[in-house]
């Protein structure tokens, strides 16, 4: 896809972060990846991220990522594949260029490695990464890598494949600023976690989409809630929130981590030999898992 292509599917509907799914020595499962990368393409979903957050972007080599993406690629038919990318410039711009060639159609720039780093050191590196590769590109700004509106502005002036903007700050009154200012330049997307619990604010705030983690085992569900709340319907958004969303964020806030183990637990009770987490995290324990399969309840496939 061209970089416009790539930001018009990112605005187009619902989004999703496939978990990677690992064998029983943590080695990458490619075989159930595609089956459920493949089952998620079925639903109505424009675009899914390859080693994302949800997908332990974080606990994977940077090696391990374009077969990663080259498996989603193959099991996705017409769904757009974009790329997890990050950690320091040099590793940043080498992995970039390596899951351009195996075949993303965009990526998604996660926040730099550790350190906290000023505006002028942000703009460097994502100049850096963006000018790498010839796909769309689009920055994540949350904990260490908040870019200011000058500097998202310098960036979007001198970089044109960079497309979207993913918020997970929470911070409603800075990203409305960025909406209001670079208007339609960027394709900008809800990145919190469990974001339908935020989607009505980020939707005021001029946010037209978001990633759904729990597409990942309830992928109708997630499209009736987002269905409801682009079309209006309040009182379907909030039953859904108090039936599933809310509980399931009980679960989710029990220990830290759980996030994306709780997003993977589901994904094994729907059928998938997803595996466990990778430490740094921890999975779910037999009682939480049990409170997990109920409450997926009807949504079960």
């Amino acid at each position: 896809m061209t970089p416009q292509e790539i930001k018009a599917a990112l605005g187009a509907g619902l989004l999703s972060f496939p978990v990677t799914h690992f064998d029983r020595e943590d080695k990458f499962q490619a075989e159930s990846y595609r089956r459920h990368i493949e089952w998620l393409s079925g639903f109505d979903a424009p675009v899914l991220f390859a080693a994302g957050g949800t997908g332990e972007f974080f606990s994977l080599s940077p090696n391990e990522i374009p077969g990663i993406v080259k498996a989603a690629k193959e099991a996705a038919g017409k769904t757009a594949i974009v790329s997890g990318c990050g950690f320091g410039t040099e590793v940043g711009v080498e992995l970039a260029r390596n899951v351009e060639k195996a075949g993303a159609d965009g990526i998604l720039l996660l926040p730099h490695y550790l350190i906290d780093a000023p505006q002028e050191g942000l703009y460097k590196h994502v100049k850096a990464i963006c000018q790498s590769v010839g796909i769309g590109v689009m920055v994540y700004n949350r904990d260490n890598s908040v870019l200011s509106v000058d500097t998202l502005k310098r960036l979007c002036n001198e970089c044109p494949n960079l497309v979207g903007f993913k918020d997970g700050t929470g911070d409603i009154g800075a990203v409305r600023q960025v909406t209001a200012t670079m208007g339609d330049r960027l394709t900008y997307l809800g990145g919190m976690p469990t974001a339908e619990l935020f989607a009505e604010a980020y939707l005021g705030a001029g946010f037209t989409t978001y990633s759904s983690a729990v597409f990942n085992f309830v992928p109708a569900l997630a499209v009736d809630f987002y269905k409801a709340l682009r079309g209006g319907d309040r009182t379907r958004c909030e039953t859904l929130l108090k039936d599933f969303f809310y509980p399931f964020m009980a679960i989710r806030n029990r220990r830290k981590g759980y996030a994306v183990a709780a997003i993977k637990a589901g994904v094994r009770l729907q059928g998938f030999d997803a595996g466990g987490v990778r430490p740094p995290l921890d999975d779910l324990t037999r009682e939480e898992e049990r409170m997990l399969e109920a409450l997926i309840g009807k949504w079960k496939r």
